[in-house]
């Protein structure tokens, strides 16, 4: 069950049924209409809806996550298992954002105890100690799961040249003469934090073209961040495009040369594969589990350090074809061999089967 429409917007998406189940490859989607996200709606579809297991996908949420745990609470759902996943809502960055009034809901939570009993699912280890540290009490955070998300590998996905096998090699994308073609490619919002690759872009020297892909969900942040734009120097180039489709991601992100994102705090990051997938490298911050690649697919860099902002976007800008064409087989190599070596269907599975158990014995 899902909200039907983005957040903040006023008109539901199009071609759906709202207040219905919809058909959605082997999933069946109810999109809900604000009316029906209510305390009677929401307990409602919990009774009448057969199921298993509920799933929660956020931890602040105050009509997914905190309406139905209420509701629980006092005793008007039953005794099914609950998993709830705090999607790096428990990063460090995250909850820098707005602190006192998190600090405040987390501590009055405890209090009341609706999150107790829960099963608690971590994308990796990084997460789980967000998870242990934020919520210390172990009757409420004793039962913490890794399963990170599950990637498929999209369609198209290019082989990398030394891919294991007689696959045909990926055609890659030149680098355009002229400045860096660097993407942002996310939610405009201060979690994400584009005002910090904006301030970075300040102590630039080279000539970089930066599309920005994302809905504004924060009309003051983002105010901000036009403030910034206007203050960069002329050979630092700012084009906001908007949203973008799912099905537009991937020739979005090959279209650039690198893709910068120093969000405060991910669980996972999934930009980030995607970007990777088609060959796109990426310049990320230090708040989230990718590593830093040696052959440069990934660049980890740390919030505390602006200036290695600067310096990392300048040396990727001066790179010659055969540096960029390396650069790109890298990425692909990188997403690949996370693809092979990642149990995460595996983890995911046990996640579930452990919240059945749970249920039975309940």
């Amino acid at each position: 069950m899902t909200r039907d429409r983005d957040l903040s917007d006023i008109v539901p998406y199009q071609n759906i049924l709202i207040d219905q189940w919809n058909t959605v490859g082997q999933a069946q989607v109810f999109y809900a209409s604000p009316a029906v996200f209510s305390f009677l709606g929401v307990m409602r579809l919990l009774r009448d809806i057969p199921h298993d297991i509920l799933y929660l996908n956020s931890f602040f949420s105050p009509v997914a996550t905190i309406l139905p745990l209420i509701i629980r609470h006092i005793g008007l759902y039953g005794k099914k298992s609950v998993i709830i996943a705090p999607r790096g809502e428990f990063s460090i960055g995250a909850l820098a954002l707005k602190a006192n009034k998190k600090k405040l809901f987390i501590a009055v939570a405890k209090f009341i105890g609706i999150y107790r009993n829960l099963i608690w699912q971590a994308s990796s280890e990084f997460e789980m100690e967000d998870i242990r540290r934020t919520m210390f009490n172990i009757m409420i955070a004793s039962n913490i799961m890794i399963a990170p998300n599950i990637m498929v590998a999209p369609d198209l996905l290019p082989v990398p040249l030394h891919a294991i096998g007689e696959q045909k090699a990926f055609h890659c994308v030149a680098r355009s003469p002229g400045p860096l073609r660097a993407v942002y490619l996310s939610r405009i919002s201060p979690k994400k934090n584009l005002d910090y690759l904006l301030r970075a872009l300040n102590n630039v020297s080279v000539a970089v073209e930066l599309s920005l892909y994302g809905p504004a969900e924060d009309s003051v942040y983002w105010s901000l961040c036009q403030r910034l734009i206007q203050t960069l120097p002329a050979h630092i180039t700012v084009f906001y495009k908007g949203a973008v489709t799912h099905e537009d991601v991937a020739a979005t992100f090959e279209a650039h040369d690198v893709f910068i994102f120093p969000t405060r705090g991910e669980n996972f990051g999934h930009v980030i594969y995607e970007s990777l997938a088609v060959g796109t490298a990426v310049i990320v911050s230090d708040q989230t589990p990718w590593q830093s690649d040696p052959h440069g697919a990934v660049e980890v860099l740390a919030l505390e350090r602006l200036d290695d902002w600067a310096a990392a976007i300048n040396d990727r800008a001066r790179f010659n074809d055969q540096a960029y064409a390396a650069q790109r087989e890298a990425a692909l190599c990188y997403a690949h061999n996370y693809l092979a070596t990642s149990s995460a269907l595996e983890q995911n599975r046990s996640l579930f089967l452990s919240a059945l158990g749970s249920s039975s014995q309940v």
